[in-house]
């Protein structure tokens, strides 16, 4: 993943982040000191209840199979997300946390 990539959890971190990535090229932040502030920055990645996911998905006000486009997952999965039968994981779960800090125009 590019640095340009990366979405951060809000616009002042993507300024801080850009200033500490220039202060550990010249040689001030290390390494590992880096690495923890890159994930500092990032949007958090939270397990979501099929209540939660319901309530992103009607808070974007889209049907299933609209969301689960934006989602590039089947729409049967949206809806055995949001009946608690499975829980997303991996890029799913990151894109669900994304849409609901940011909404649905941060995916589109």
């Amino acid at each position: 993943m590019t640095k340009k990539a990366l979405k951060y959890r809000s616009d002042a971190l993507a300024v801080a982040h850009k200033t500490a990535a220039g202060l550990h090229r010249a040689g001030v932040i290390d390494k590992g000191t880096m690495r923890e502030f890159d994930v500092s920055c990032l949007t958090t990645i939270e397990d979501l209840s099929p209540k939660a996911i319901q309530t992103i998905r009607e808070r974007t006000g889209v049907s299933q199979a609209v969301f689960a486009s934006y989602l590039n997952v089947k729409a049967k999965l949206v809806s055995e997300w949001e009946r608690g039968e499975k829980k997303p994981s991996g890029p799913s779960l990151k894109l669900l946390s994304l849409v609901k800090s940011k909404g649905l125009e941060a995916i589109s």
